[in-house]
């Protein structure tokens, strides 16, 4: 019978065990062992909740840390075991299955605020401490002469018991008393702290206001001062301390000693600079992160006139393939070989490396010459990319795309010049990869319009921000109305009227095509509804709507056609969906099997753009078309006499092959009467284009199919 796995409960007490452990030693309590980790229980609970919430609360860590001083934990090394217990067993007993790494990155996060919450808990009771002296002090002072030994013990009481360090000099520098607190900080005897006068014990870290703060007190014109200051230990290692120094004067008011209380914060500094280091370095490959670099970044963009800088943004090319089919330890290996390559390019003064996440990288140089050495700093990149990296006994082919820069500082912010080189980047990527391109302001305003649009979409379409213009098909034969074709526009607040080259790619990209196609197909159906109970007279009135290649593979094309055809009471054959012919080259039985189904209910398919595809002529037995859009490229030359005779045998026999096919053939871009004469005369069944109409409203429509009626 096996034993049953451990809970979270039971993880959560071996934990605190480990720690009360580890800390026990080190703590001043009455407590025993077993009763002092029944206190931390609750406190590696709090700790563990805080490592799997949903958001950081760096409260709960400060509170634990609150928490170790009230535990009678103030010794430095208490706060130095804990955060080393914290920091190897955490995640490992209270992470349960979360992401390892986002779970380190929290318990580091933790392990801060914890330092933050024991030093200010320790400051507080220090200043108690202070206060307690201060006031033994005076009542030592100001006691009568019945009360002048009670006082006295208990200012020895506070002096010896204190746990900060606490010394007594005269005004000429004497050390007069020191207590053991103070000693242990020094590793010394008492002879040897005591032997030294106040002004020797300079350290090279010394801010300059520290000595002109002990002349100004030490000569009555101060009462006290706090300042941080490092002292050399008889080894020579280096305390730092939080030192209050106060001037006491006789009972006449005066100066006649002066009071140094010091707090060791000599671990509190390794740990603060261990953990600054951790959150301004990448763990993965020691190169500085995103916040070291834009701290970086911010003092070269502010730095004097003549000052300029340069910026190399890196993308590895392909990095995604890498990781998915060798694994994301391979691709860690490959991104360290790359980072230590890419530390050796920037070794100038002014120069540095960072990653900034995945497989992005930057590199900046700053100086008044940046203009030339950001691209051979670029250059040197490029060239160290060049070797392959092996790993696992492959070789591996790394390329970058990286987008650069350069200009004076002091014009623009660190997140403009980033966005900037992101475009760029990207653009370098666009145009093939391996390569690096300059930034453009001109192209990087076309890419955040485009963004802008792009993120404006979804709600435009809530708005009501779209509408549709419709251009007229005419019947090359005897010039009527035979419908129209609906186009897409969309009234954009800020950049007014915008074409669907503006906007459709952008849809199709964010899949918004999908809901927009619907609005469009609905609209335009209501329209042709409209145009038929208006101008019953005037015949069937045709409405041409645009197909995406999104839409051709929604499962729902074919439901929302029928849909919106039955309640709008429209019969099929008033309807013609237009696929452009791009977007049916080499399309199998499943992309063509919705196109037959609409095609078999009496919706007409029209092939457009028909010409631009290279698509094999014989295939177009196999579509579900009845209608092929000749493209404009074709008749452009017509609408000068004479047309070009090449063009015209062209089209004639596109025309003669699409009726042998029984299509019908509609031309595009029409803008003269001879070019729509020379195109009746071969034979093409209807068109369009800026000689009949350009795209309108629909009450153009109306006034165009009633002169027909009428003329």
């Amino acid at each position: 019978m096996t034993a049953e796995p451990d809970g979270p409960e039971d993880r959560l007490r071996r934990f605190a065990t480990i720690w009360s452990r580890a800390v026990f030693p080190v703590t001043s309590t009455s407590l025993t062992r077993p009763e002092f980790e029944q206190q931390l229980v609750p406190l590696a609970r709090r700790l563990s909740d805080a490592l799997r919430a949903r958001a950081f609360d760096a409260a709960e860590g400060q509170a634990v840390g609150t928490a170790l001083i009230a535990a009678h934990c103030t010794d430095p090394e208490a706060l130095s075991r804990t955060l080393d217990c914290v920091d190897a067993y955490l995640v490992l007993y209270c992470g349960e299955d979360g992401p390892q790494d986002a779970l380190r990155t929290r318990s580091a996060r933790l392990q801060h605020a914890m330092a933050a919450g024991f030093a200010q808990a320790l400051r507080e009771r220090t200043l108690t401490e202070q206060e307690a002296i201060a006031q033994a002090t005076l009542n030592a002072r100001s006691a009568v002469a019945e009360a002048l030994h009670a006082s006295e013990a208990r200012f020895r009481a506070v002096f010896e018991g204190a746990a900060i360090g606490i010394g007594i000099a005269d005004l000429e520098g004497n050390i007069l008393q020191v207590n053991g607190a103070l000693l242990r900080m020094f590793g010394g005897s008492e002879q040897g702290v005591r032997g030294r006068k106040v002004p020797e014990w300079t350290h090279p870290e010394d801010a300059p206001q520290v000595w002109r703060l002990y002349e100004e007190l030490v000569r009555g014109e101060r009462e006290h001062y706090h300042v941080e200051k490092a002292f050399y230990r008889p080894d020579g290692t280096a305390l730092w301390t939080n030192l209050t120094v106060s001037l006491l004067r006789d009972a006449d008011g005066e100066p006649q000693y002066q009071l140094a209380l010091m707090e060791d914060t000599t671990e509190r500094r390794l740990l603060n600079l261990r953990l600054r280091y951790e959150a301004t370095h990448d763990a993965l490959t020691g190169l500085p992160n995103r916040t070291l670099f834009f701290e970086r970044l911010e003092k070269a963009l502010s730095a004097g006139e003549g000052q300029r800088f340069g910026l190399c943004y890196l993308d590895l090319d392909g990095f995604k393939t890498i990781n998915d089919s060798l694994g994301h330890a391979a691709g860690d290996r490959l991104l360290v070989e790359v980072a230590d390559r890419l530390q050796s390019c920037a070794t100038a003064p002014g120069e540095m490396v960072a990653r900034l996440g995945g497989d992005e990288f930057v590199a900046l140089t700053t100086g008044p010459d940046t203009e030339r050495e950001v691209d051979a700093l670029a250059d040197r990149i490029m060239n160290a990319l060049v070797t392959p990296v092996r790993i696992d006994g492959r070789e591996l082919t790394v390329r970058g795309s990286i987008g650069i820069v350069e200009g004076p500082a002091g014009e623009r912010g660190p997140a403009e010049v980033l966005r900037s080189a992101d475009i760029t980047m990207y653009r370098a990527k666009s145009a093939g990869g391996n390569r690096f391109e300059l930034a453009d302001p001109e192209a990087d305003a076309r890419a955040i319009t485009r963004h802008g649009l792009t993120t404006a979409l979804p709600a435009a379409l809530d708005r009501g921000e779209f509408f549709i213009e419709y251009q007229p098909l005419v019947h090359l034969g005897d010039g009527s109305v035979r419908g129209a074709e609906a186009l897409v526009r969309w009234l954009h607040p800020q950049h007014g009227v915008l074409g669907p080259d503006q906007f459709i790619p952008l849809a199709e990209h964010t899949g918004l095509i999908v809901p927009l196609g619907r609005w469009v197909l609905e609209q335009s159906v209501r329209q042709a509804r409209a145009w038929q109970e208006r101008h019953s007279d005037a015949g069937p009135l045709r409405i041409n709507v645009n197909l995406s290649p999104c839409q051709l593979t929604h499962p729902g094309l074919v439901q929302d056609t029928v849909d919106i055809l039955e309640r709008e009471g429209l019969d099929a054959d008033a309807l013609c969906l237009e696929v452009t012919e791009s977007a049916l080259i080499g399309a199998d039985d499943d992309l063509l099997k919705p196109l037959r189904r609409l095609a078999e209910m009496g919706v007409d398919i029209a092939l457009d753009d028909f010409g631009t595809g290279y698509s094999n002529l014989a295939n177009l037995r196999r579509l579900p078309v009845s209608i092929l859009k000749l493209d404009r490229s074709f008749t452009q030359s017509m609408q000068q006499f004479p047309a070009d005779p090449v063009d015209l045998k062209i089209v004639e026999g596109i025309v003669s092959l699409a009726h042998s096919l029984d299509l019908a053939v509609t031309v595009e871009g029409v803008e003269t009467g001879a070019q729509a004469e020379q195109l009746r005369i071969l034979g093409c069944d209807t068109a369009q284009g800026w000689y009949y109409a350009r795209p309108g409203p629909p009450e153009r429509l109306h006034e165009l199919a009633l002169v027909d009626a009428t003329g």
